[in-house]
């Protein structure tokens, strides 16, 4: 591994791997270690292995993902960890009660992602929180792009759905 790859490329993304990480493993200390080892085998990497990777941040979200999921499966982890720090954050015009409420919403949505089927809690978290496209998430997931636009489709859909109901 180069280091100027890993500094302008690998380093940046560390909190982006970790939040996946952690909605997988529902553990901060579970996803620190996972972060550590997707980043020690990234730095590992031969030089010949890193001419075939053409989407650096793609490959270690796909690493992160099956790191992440080897661990749970390991270890029979549950995933009741709430995410820490990931609620969009508000320009400065809005006022207290308009924050809390936003923070409220923001709460209930993520409860609700808890309980979607795995696939759709993945394809969520990685298009409306990590703000990855269609087609990175195709390939962190190693899923069809019609496979990825079907799963977040149904997520909203039910989350939408469920939102509505507590009216």
């Amino acid at each position: 591994m180069n280091r100027a790859i890993f500094q302008e490329q690998i380093f940046p993304i560390r909190h982006k791997l970790f939040r996946f990480a952690l909605r997988i493993t529902g553990s901060s200390h579970e996803a620190e270690d996972v972060v550590q080892e997707v980043m020690e085998k990234v730095w590992k990497t031969t030089p010949e292995q890193s001419v075939n990777v053409q989407n650096w941040e793609a490959w270690c979200m796909t690493l992160t993902r099956n790191r992440s999921l080897d661990k749970t499966r390991s270890q029979s982890l549950r995933r009741t960890a709430p995410i820490e720090g990931v609620s969009e954050q508000r320009a400065d015009s809005t006022s207290p009660a308009q924050a809390a409420e936003n923070r409220d919403l923001a709460n209930r949505v993520k409860s609700m992602m808890q309980e979607l089927p795995e696939k759709q809690k993945l394809v969520m978290h990685l298009r409306d929180i990590e703000e990855l496209s269609y087609e990175e998430i195709a390939e962190t997931l190693s899923i069809s792009l019609e496979q990825v636009k079907i799963n977040l489709h149904r997520a909203r859909k039910t989350i939408r759905e469920r939102m509505l109901n507590e009216l």
